[in-house]
């Protein structure tokens, strides 16, 4: 297992006296303790692919303007590509395994990244299921960026949740707490050239409003995509 934690990480937020990201000793072990008080990413200098990562999360107690009465949000993101701050002024060209109170898992494709993925409408949410119709899912397509993970198995607040991404190719899977909750497809970046393939990236970790902790961040490589089930 290769360890991101501690080197090799990087912040694209200004320094300020009130820390956005630092290590902290909770629960007796070290992790990445994200304030939430600024918008920004931490990042891993180097690229990745064909991984298996898996880290775990769990919230804490504080929340922050403009977030101050929304749910308790961050965001695990992969296959950053190009200039910080492309996507909201904060995060790099990604796809995003969402780290959200009550919607870990769920896809959003950052400034550009899209994916297809297999799924059933309802009203406006586009819900993942296996056994749907294929979509295309990035910032300016019909259906829009986002895809609801399905089923739900998160912990509820003030507990651990263990996050899996599977990345081989152009295919992910997103798992939370050993639950298969979206299978996605043809991973790839849009811009005015048209499409790209976005099969390695950075991994960023996002502040986006809400105290967070990261911990026991491992990524190992993987020759193949498994079938862990559903």
């Amino acid at each position: 297992m290769e360890k991101i934690l501690p080197a090799g990480i990087r912040s694209s937020v200004l320094p300020t006296t009130r820390p956005v990201f630092s290590i902290a000793e909770i629960d007796g072990e070290p992790a990445i303790k994200i304030s939430g008080t600024r918008f920004g990413g931490l990042s891993t200098v180097e690229e990745f692919s064909n991984y298996h990562l898996t880290v775990q999360f769990k919230w804490g107690n504080q929340k922050y303007v403009p977030k101050l009465n929304d749910k308790h949000d961050s965001g695990l993101l992969y296959h950053g590509v190009g200039e910080h701050g492309a996507d909201g002024g904060f995060w790099l060209r990604s796809q995003e395994f969402q780290v959200q109170e009550g919607d870990c898992g769920d896809y959003w494709g950052c400034a550009g990244g899209a994916f297809d993925v297999p799924v059933i409408q309802t009203g406006e949410n586009y819900i993942y299921d296996p056994s749907g119709t294929m979509m295309a899912f990035a910032e300016h397509s019909p259906a829009g960026r986002h895809v609801t993970k399905s089923p739900d198995a998160e912990k509820p607040v003030g507990e651990w949740n263990t996050l899996e991404v599977y990345c081989y190719g152009d295919s992910s899977i997103h798992i939370v707490n050993g639950v298969v909750n979206m299978k996605l497809f043809r991973s790839r970046q849009i811009d005015s050239t048209g499409d790209k393939p976005l099969k390695k990236g950075k991994i960023q970790f996002q502040s986006e409003g809400a105290e967070v902790y990261y911990r026991k961040i491992q990524l190992q490589k993987i020759t193949a995509l498994p079938d862990p089930g559903q």
